[in-house]
């Protein structure tokens, strides 16, 4: 069964090498063959999600800062370097592949009609293995390096099929990441060498005692270079712009799974293994959060383009993930890591509403639209069910992930996290007016002439708005499974950063 884990993220490249031998003239075969590879993953990854489940649970709640690694492989690799490949998964590393594999399988599916479908979908195929391996990845050398596999793939797709200022969007997401990626490997590195245990292994690491002025300056690094992919401000322009320009599957793909790849590392890498650093600085980084959480609604209200609407309401729900970590204890960590899941779910499926309604109206300002619910139904209750999650709608996974950040952070601490935590909240009303105000002009009122005959769902959307409904109506009206499911692996990192 380790073995099979490894399939998880080692499907995906095996995928794309096969299909180079797949004729470019028999696209429909190829498509079909990348599909089908998708949906293998993704029925894998629910398989394993329901085993680790079943094992968490016979197990028990985990006592200590030890991580309760199921199917674990653990072979050494690069000796000279200490470096090992070490893979295992526990709750929170399987779910966030559960969501990874369903953007890539969604994002396919909504690029059906792409351009050059050989080269695209194995980029898809090759984000998808480089994000997986980070949520599997358990050294942190094999860490950085599918980390740094994004990057540079996120640039090729958006140069190659992107619209607009494609280019400089492309190199300005590309270059704000791999800023990101320096400052995190920079601290990795350091951590090798101040740990004195000759290992690059997150669990040995855990019990490493770093100094306080070691944690000092290098928390900020690590956190900082790990939120730059989650948009924490100031940080935050490259992903507007990158929305703007890219396509459908990669805006998917980029809000849905690329984001939440760096709150992840802030939760598994910073906090867990330098909890002193966390202690003194997540009181300050909270200040940041302000912005992400406040300013970037009143900024999505004042958008007319739907990309850029939805980018900078998940740079503002991004914030609520950040502030569920500052405030740092065990309720507020555990609404980050349903809002990690809930975002994801929620962002891939208003950008793929919004590839639906571009691929028709070939336009995504919300002035020139009106009237689309009355031809494109399906379609519109999917912009409606997301925009209600975004708005944390009791029933949905908005509501479920919401609640517990601002009830932890309430509880938490740090005044200036509750004042934080308080602004938080009476910004949900401005999330309402962006979204009702796109909502309305996008699907009510008069329906524009041209606009008459757009063709209802096909049958890969009715598949990619089926699934984002069960998952966030699933995470809504049964979040408590989840909860306990995820409890086995945030007790450990909360234990670390407690003591």
């Amino acid at each position: 069964m380790a073995a099979a884990l490894n399939l998880i993220w080692f499907l995906p490249v095996l995928t794309v090498f096969v299909s180079l031998v797949i004729p470019r003239q028999h696209s429909r075969i190829l498509k079909m063959f990348h599909a089908v590879s998708a949906l293998a993953n993704m029925v894998l990854c629910v398989f394993f999600t329901v085993k680790i489940y079943g094992l968490a649970m016979l197990s028990g709640v985990p006592v200590g800062n030890a991580l309760q690694l199921q199917y674990l492989t653990d072979v050494s690799w690069l000796p000279v370097l200490d470096i090992r490949f070490i893979i295992g998964a526990d709750a929170l590393s399987i779910l966030m592949c559960v969501l990874a594999s369903i953007i890539v399988f969604t994002g396919i599916l909504m690029s059906w009609n792409i351009e050059r479908p050989k080269e695209f979908f194995a980029m898809i195929q090759i984000l998808g293995a480089g994000v997986l391996g980070v949520f599997l990845s358990f050294d942190l050398f094999l860490f950085m390096i599918f980390y740094e596999v994004e990057a540079l793939a996120m640039y090729l797709m958006i140069a190659g099929w992107g619209t607009g200022r494609k280019d400089y969007c492309g190199k300005k997401l590309t270059l704000t990441l791999a800023l990101g990626s320096a400052f995190a490997l920079i601290v990795v590195i350091a951590m090798y060498f101040e740990g004195g245990v000759g290992s690059w292994d997150i669990r040995k690491l855990a019990d490493v005692s770093f100094s306080e002025e070691f944690q000092t300056w290098a928390f900020p690094l690590l956190f900082i270079g790990f939120a730059i992919s989650g948009s924490l401000f100031p940080f935050h322009n490259w992903s507007p712009d990158g929305h703007s320009a890219a396509p459908t599957a990669v805006s998917m793909f980029a809000a849905g799974v690329m984001m939440k790849m760096g709150t992840y590392g802030c939760l598994r890498v910073a906090m867990y293994l330098m909890p002193e650093g966390a202690k003194f600085w997540l009181p300050y980084i909270v200040l940041f959060v302000l912005f992400n959480v406040v300013a970037a609604a009143f900024i999505a209200v004042k958008q007319r383009d739907l990309k850029y609407i939805i980018a900078y309401s998940s740079i503002s729900h991004l914030g609520l993930i950040f502030l569920g970590l500052c405030a740092a204890n065990l309720i507020s960590i555990k609404g980050a890591s349903l809002q990690m899941l809930s975002h994801g779910f929620l962002t891939g499926l208003f950008f793929a509403c919004i590839g639906m309604i571009y691929s028709r109206t070939h336009t995504r300002m919300v002035d020139e639209m009106g009237g689309l619910m009355k031809v494109i139904p399906l379609i519109g209750v999917g912009f409606v069910i997301a925009g209600f999650t975004g708005l944390g709608l009791p029933g949905l996974s908005g509501f479920a992930a919401e609640l517990p950040i601002f009830i932890g952070s309430f509880s938490a601490s740090s005044i200036t996290v509750q004042v934080v935590a308080v602004l938080a909240i009476l910004s949900i009303t401005t999330t309402a007016v962006y979204v009702l105000q796109a909502t309305n002009k996008m699907l009510s009122g008069p329906l524009n002439p041209k606009f008459e005959s757009l063709p209802k769902a096909s049958v890969p959307e009715k598949i990619v708005l089926g699934i984002y409904f069960i998952c966030l109506f699933g995470i809504g009206l049964c979040p408590s499974w989840i909860s306990r499911f995820l409890d086995t692996s945030l007790l450990p990192i909360f234990a670390n950063i407690s003591r």
